[in-house]
């Protein structure tokens, strides 16, 4: 398991984590070695520890069945913990041996199904639990909520008579309005057409920061994470794998998981002689301070890698594809190991073109091969699908 510390390889290229501009501050939400089990001999999650501080969006990014879900319910109250500690604003509200109820934790939850009851109109599922306030105070609260998620003139409608995103908009009202400690967000952009997901991750993104409202988002899109995240915390089969900013989740993954699930990684094979990692591809600072003669893999990314056409080079072009700014290159090496290359979409070359490979890496990912894989295959891909 990783702590919230991140790797610090020699050269990072200047990366740093946004959420250390500021000094330190007591964190609202902390996890604090927390397992959980459905089953009695298999863990759904182990030993999870992070904070999330006042005002922060982070993410537990990871492929289904990960256990993210089930650290969601856990904050929530749905979900009792086997050992470890949950604590909201200073309070413990999880333990091996107690449990808060969900109703007195103050949290917000958004649903992937949005939950909205559908016999209530806009203002009705709003205010659904306001019950407690006068008339006026839940009247000036709605029309409050109303105006800050863009749904004034919808007031009269029923959920069926709203498009996905407007949906979308009620259920965060509903949960916003509560003023809660932490708003859970789970998958709620997987029911959106790509168009509008994108459309409605900046607007929530921007109503999040205008409220500081801290929030955990779960998702399985890595792009969603980046685009919300001030960090990400990497899950696989139930272990934090990685914590840190969107950028250093990218450019330098704890993990070989972490490199390629956040996007298209390859794995290099190399050998540490005189303080360099010599490879295929050139040679590179050795960053994991290996001793003379030592197999290492190296990740490297498509934007790291570029081609030039040669008729004299000995690495053939084997597939593209367009993706609308770049081309995406799978090339074969002389070894016969496939790398990627992001290029221009105006840079187009044809299946067997021979190309010249020129690396400009800004820093070195090293990692030790994996005992079960033969020298120069990548480590095992994760599922990235849902």
């Amino acid at each position: 398991m990783t702590t919230e510390s991140h790797p610090t390889p020699a050269d990072t290229n200047g990366l740093d984590s946004q959420a250390d501009l500021s000094a330190p501050a007591a964190p609202i939400l902390e996890l604090r070695s927390v397992s959980c089990a459905y089953d009695p001999h298999r863990p759904a999650i182990r030993d999870i520890s992070f904070s999330a501080r006042e005002g922060e969006i982070l993410c537990l990014l990871g492929p289904s069945g990960c256990g993210k879900t089930t650290v969601l319910r856990a904050i929530a109250g749905f979900e009792p913990v086997r050992s470890g500690e949950i604590f909201l604003s200073g309070r413990r509200v999880s333990s091996s041996s107690d449990t808060i109820p969900t109703e007195e934790r103050h949290v917000g939850m958004v649903f992937q199904e949005y939950a909205l009851f559908p016999h209530l109109r806009v203002v009705g599922n709003i205010a659904f639990g306001l019950g407690h306030l006068s008339r006026s105070d839940r009247e000036n609260r709605v029309q409050e909520m109303l105006r800050l998620t863009g749904l004034e003139g919808f007031e009269r409608r029923y959920p069926h008579e709203l498009s996905g995103g407007q949906q979308q908009r009620v259920a965060l009202a509903r949960a916003l309005v509560q003023n809660p400690v932490v708003l859970l967000l789970d998958e709620p952009f997987s029911n959106l057409d790509p168009d509008m997901a994108g459309h409605m991750r900046q607007e929530i993104h921007t109503l999040l920061r205008r409220m500081k409202t801290t929030t955990i988002l779960v998702t399985h899109d890595h792009d969603e994470a980046f685009a919300m995240a001030d960090r990400i915390a990497v899950l696989n089969q139930g272990v934090l794998e990685q914590i840190d900013a969107p950028e250093l989740i990218y450019h330098v993954p704890a993990t070989p998981f972490v490199a390629d699930f956040v996007g298209q990684a390859d794995f290099i094979p190399g050998r540490i002689e005189q303080r360099l990692v010599h490879t295929e591809l050139g040679q590179f600072p050795d960053t994991l301070n290996c001793s003379e003669g030592t197999v290492v893999v190296m990740m490297i990314r498509p934007d790291d890698i570029h081609i030039l056409p040669n008729p004299s080079a000995t690495s053939r072009v084997v597939a593209r594809q367009f993706r609308g700014s770049e081309n995406l290159y799978a090339v074969r090496l002389g070894s016969g190991l496939i790398v990627h290359s992001s290029e221009s979409s105006t840079a187009v070359y044809q299946e067997g073109t021979a190309v010249e490979v020129r690396v400009t890496a800004t820093h070195t990912v090293l990692f030790n091969p994996p005992s079960s894989n033969a020298a120069g295959q990548p480590p095992p891909g994760p599922d990235k699908r849902d």
